[in-house]
């Protein structure tokens, strides 16, 4: 047993002189090292290999993918966060029984939110996806190519944050349905205590 361990023991130091392994680079990674949204010091990062192997057109559909999921999490941030201090006091079904100041925040509000308060939500979507409201009239910004560079990995960076906002916030909010209070705190914004007043 103790010949086992000594054998072992040499070998694993006699692997940290051998030579190091040269990774590959290949061409599609760096392709995209050049793409919106790369910034130093990380660069093009895509530890899951998704655009190992793809064409230019797969990339910008991820990447146009990415960047209406970035969207959609900023509107459900914002979703999020607007409730708590503002509603706007308008009934949810005809018979003006559900108003929206009855509804609970967050999850909570999945359950208690009505079957045409849910046809109301997805009829809005549906319209916006179909007929793509909220667009410039032109379709692209007209800026100089520089700065509409540095609003475009803006949008990504921001939608990227709000991405992760949004599951904290889900963590936050499913955890705190589970174990009511389990943080101490009565409201989810606790850093803004102003907001409440």
């Amino acid at each position: 047993m103790m010949k086992l361990a000594v054998l072992a023991a040499m070998a694993g130091s006699a692997a940290a002189f051998a030579p190091a392994p040269i990774g590959k680079t290949t061409t599609h990674l760096n392709s995209f090292e050049d793409e919106i949204g790369a910034l130093p010091p990380v660069g093009f990062w895509d530890p899951a290999g998704l655009s190992d192997g793809i064409s230019q057109e797969k990339f910008d559909e991820y990447r146009l993918a990415e960047l209406k999921h970035g969207r959609v999490a900023q509107l459900a941030v914002l979703g999020y966060i607007a409730p708590e201090t503002y509603r706007f006091g308008y009934d949810l079904t005809p018979d003006g029984l559900v108003n929206t100041n009855d509804l609970p925040n967050g999850i909570a509000a999945i359950n208690a939110l009505p079957f045409l308060g849910w046809v109301q939500i997805i009829a809005f979507v549906g319209c916006v996806e179909t007929y793509g409201w909220f667009t410039s009239p032109t379709g692209v910004l007209d800026l100089p190519d520089d700065i509409l560079a540095k609003r475009q990995t803006a949008e990504l960076q921001h939608g990227r944050l709000a991405m992760l906002a949004f599951l904290e916030l889900i963590r936050h909010d499913s955890q705190n349905l589970t174990v009511p209070g389990f943080d101490g705190y009565d409201n989810l914004i606790t850093g803004l205590p102003f907001i409440y007043n």
